[in-house]
């Protein structure tokens, strides 16, 4: 029960009344807060209905933390968080901060506001990355409490996420099987090499779409590769960041290089510690506005690795030898391959084949 205490003030003689309410738990004081009034029947109301309050479910914790918003916490995770964040990850998060579930108090946030994010996220991204959006929310929702004290509730959180995916809102990410013919490759790195006679100074498409196709190494990783990093008597490089779910960030992992992307390496020039000192989103946006200049439909970049994991296979690479140079650590994820039987090297022969 809370106090009232009477006072006179000294420049007017006039009596005020504190209202005064703490809370102790075994003991020891868990909440005190207090406020004066000028009338009594003030005061005995004030401490009745923030009483009242305080003992509801969530009470001490709002009282606590005052009207924490989602953003709040958001801002709080992407700045405290010891583990280094990934770009990708640290993007999403602050786009969230942009949705209207954002400025709600942790508290009020229930699955039913979970749900409608997911509906507002779907306007205008697919299943798919709905999902990865409510993925990254959820590591906050599942820390928040612990963490901070700060009330999100995280079975909130895993029912709209059962509700989206039953909704059909979100949904896993479908594999792709769309391989580049010698074709299509030919026309790519033709317009990338005449490119590159006329402007000599502009990135070398060709060599990178060549190390890609047969190094499997994912755009991001090709930009982070540095000579420092490898290993020419073992033919192997160390990939530094190497994306793995639950881990990215100081996931290193040494990756063997096959022949043709040595040889792509070997003719590099060394005016840099990188050895392809460009940016991912150069090479993406580069590739994609050659496909469609040159007719070429539905190939992304990361289509590349497919292509060079499915010749490893072709050529005769068992599992344990293909993830030697794909990185897998699980090879449950190369079973999509296990159907590819060896039929050769369509490669062999073949006009831009690194010599």
């Amino acid at each position: 029960m809370g106090t009232i205490t009477a006072r006179k003030q000294r420049r007017n003689g006039k009596v005020s009344y504190t209202a005064q309410i703490r809370i102790k738990r075994n003991g020891k004081t868990v909440h005190s807060e207090s406020q004066t009034f000028d009338r009594k029947k003030l005061a005995v109301a004030w401490m009745n209905k923030r009483e009242g309050d305080l003992y509801e479910p969530g009470g001490l914790d709002r009282a606590k933390h005052g009207h924490v918003t989602l953003s709040d916490v958001i801002e709080q995770y992407l700045r405290e968080n010891a583990a280094p964040i990934g770009r990708t990850k640290a993007q999403v998060l602050r786009s969230l901060k942009t949705f209207e579930i954002a400025d709600m108090a942790c508290d009020a946030i229930t699955s039913i506001d979970i749900v409608s994010l997911a509906r507002e996220l779907s306007l205008d991204k697919k299943p798919q990355t709905v999902a990865n959006y409510l993925s990254h929310l959820a590591s906050i929702f599942a820390i928040a409490r612990p963490a901070w004290g700060h009330p999100l509730d995280k079975q909130a959180m895993q029912d709209g996420l059962t509700v989206a995916k039953r909704m059909g809102l979100t949904s896993k990410s479908r594999q792709r099987d769309r391989r580049p013919s010698l074709g299509e490759l030919d026309k790519l790195l033709s317009h990338f090499e005449q490119r590159h006679r006329q402007t000599p100074q502009s990135m070398p498409m060709a060599e990178i779409l060549l190390f890609a196709l047969f190094s499997t190494r994912r755009q991001d990783e090709i930009c982070r590769i540095v000579w420092q990093d490898l290993d020419t008597r073992h033919s192997r490089v160390l990939v530094r960041d190497m994306k793995n779910p639950g881990q990215k960030i100081g996931n290193d992992n040494w990756c063997d290089l096959p022949a043709p992307a040595m040889k792509v390496i070997e003719r590099a020039p060394r005016k840099d510690k990188r050895i392809f000192p460009y940016s991912p989103d150069a090479i993406s946006s580069s590739f994609t506005k050659a496909c469609r200049l040159l007719g070429i439909d539905d190939l992304h970049f990361h289509d590349l690795r497919h292509e060079g994991v499915s010749r490893l296979f072709e050529v005769g690479y068992n599992i344990p030898h293909a993830a030697a140079v794909s990185g897998h650590r699980s090879w449950v994820s190369l079973k999509r391959y296990s159907h590819i039987r060896q039929t050769g090297d369509k490669y062999e022969g073949w006009a831009w084949l690194p010599q």
